[in-house]
């Protein structure tokens, strides 16, 4: 009888389990159910003639060069796809001949377009000859330049005025004319690109440009004897032409605005403090500016600056990894009357551009310790973007952009706000998918080894960012459809043996 119980229990106990097994398996089916998406729609879009306009970011520019891995993941071509799915035509680029990079002129290399840069292990970006040697550029512009019309007219280096400048692509212009742009005029040498992109009657635009309105002189660390910034009614002239002109026949298209540039990891990658000194070249050096220090109390005395610009003028190593570097800051208060320069230590305040990374610590007079760049010489200007400069630059683009986005509305286009793009990137990442893209170079997945431009990955989620403006103006549905881009399915880095 005991035995009849237990057993009667077990089975009750067996019913109850297999009746919740049941009802979860019937709930797992339930909810494994595949969501049913709409069909892809272009809503009012009609993508059949895409013509793409801007600068670097549109040509696919990758890695410090414009090479053909990345070009053929540009984000208008990745843009081109999905608008084949519905309507889209074909999309032809300018592509170079070789996953190398760099340009050559009848069979040199044109100095400052070199080879692409590359990352090893957890090495920082160095040039890609210095890893697998030398390599011979074939991409030639005057011997293999490709036959257009191109629906991509992305240029590297491109400002907003030069879009519509004649002979910009005319390679008898050089050095004045765009070594990229000689590439694509063919038979029309001194046709603009704006005429270009015209002539093939676009249905649909692309147009992100600005960028290198300010981003020429921020990189050269506002130094405006090198770049300066655009003035504003040559920027407004520019877009507001731009915009006019491509609407003219009734297509329609997509605007992005300009990031700060200083949200790119070009200018975050190389900290201020980066000086390592044991105390006897501390002192060493100390005693280099002691004339200088002491100067500066002269000035303080004599009323002729701050004591907070004193403190902050004074120059003061220490036995540390994290001394400051010495800059120049044009901004401080001039003592040329008493043989000052105006020389301070950097703060978290100061940007440094990224190629000051590999100039701190070089020795101006080679074997000579006291000739040490950022030590005992101090950055000039083009290293360095100080406060006053910063806000400079700032101000800039939200002038510009105000320009971007007035013309924008007016012609009712669609608007990426890639400012508050790179806004959400440095401040606290983008998560896309499975992925959190970040600022930091390289590693965050957004930018490529040269600090500016992005990774392929990185075009992936600024396509994204193009069709979700696309669907709110025109009514098409890339991202309800489920047709925005798996940006996991996009590399970061390439191979220095990718050729």
């Amino acid at each position: 009888m005991k035995k009849n119980l237990i057993n009667t229990k077990y089975l009750l106990l067996l019913a109850i389990l297999l009746g919740f097994t049941a009802c979860s398996s019937d709930d797992d089916s339930s909810s494994s159910t595949p969501e049913t998406l709409p069909e892809l729609s272009a809503g009012s879009a009609d993508f059949s003639n895409y013509v793409a306009l801007g600068n670097s970011l549109t040509s696919g520019f990758s890695d410090a060069t414009l090479f053909l891995a990345a070009q053929q993941s540009s984000f208008p071509k990745l843009l081109s796809d999905k608008f084949a799915l519905i309507g889209g035509g074909s999309f032809t680029q300018p592509l170079v001949n070789d996953n190398f990079g760099g340009l050559a002129l009848a069979g040199n290399r044109i100095p400052g377009f070199n080879p692409r840069f590359v990352v090893t292990g957890l090495s920082s970006p160095v040039p890609l000859e210095s890893v697998i040697g030398p390599v011979t550029v074939t991409t030639d512009i005057v011997l293999n330049n490709p036959t257009g019309p191109f629906n991509n007219m992305g240029v590297p280096g491109a400002r907003s005025f030069h879009l519509l400048a004649p002979g910009y692509g005319n390679i008898t212009n050089l050095p004045n004319a765009n070594p990229y742009f000689v590439r694509m005029t063919g038979a029309t040498p001194n046709a603009s690109i704006l005429e270009l992109a015209m002539a093939q009657a676009p249905s649909f635009f692309s147009l992100w440009i600005g960028n290198n309105d300010v981003l020429n002189y921020a990189t050269n660390g506002g130094d405006g004897t090198i770049s300066a910034i655009t003035d504003q009614p040559t920027f407004d002239f520019a877009i507001t032409t731009l915009i006019n002109t491509l609407t003219t026949g009734g297509a329609k298209g997509v605007v992005a605005n300009i990031p700060y540039v200083t949200d790119i990891a070009f200018f975050t990658a190389v900290t201020h403090d980066v000086v390592p000194l044991d105390a006897a070249t501390a002192a060493v050096v100390n005693g280099a500016y002691a004339q200088y220090n002491g100067g500066l109390q002269l000035a303080l005395a004599g009323g002729l600056i701050t004591a907070d610009e004193a403190a902050a003028r004074t120059v003061m190593f220490e036995e540390s990894k994290t001394n400051s570097v010495v800059i120049e800051d044009e901004s401080l208060t001039d003592l040329s009357a008493l043989g000052l320069p105006n020389y301070r230590q950097a703060t978290a305040d100061d940007l440094l551009v990224l190629t000051a990374g590999s100039f701190i610590g070089t020795e101006a007079v080679p074997g000579n310790p006291l000739t040490v760049n950022g030590v005992a010489i101090p950055l000039a200007d083009k290293w360095v973007l100080v406060p006053s400069e910063q806000d400079e630059i700032k101000t800039a683009v939200d002038n510009f952009n105000a320009t971007i986005e007035a013309a924008t509305a007016q012609a009712g286009l669609a608007f990426v706000d890639a400012n508050a793009l790179l806004n959400e990137l440095n401040d606290t990442g983008i998560v896309s998918g499975n992925f959190i893209l970040t600022s930091a170079l390289v590693s965050g997945g957004m930018f490529s080894t040269d600090g500016v431009h992005l990774t392929t990955r990185g075009y992936a989620e600024v396509a994204n960012e193009f069709m979700k403006a696309i669907d709110v103006t025109y009514g098409s549905n890339f991202e309800a459809s489920g047709n925005l881009l798996d940006i996991g399915e996009y590399p970061t880095n390439y191979s220095p043996l990718l050729q």
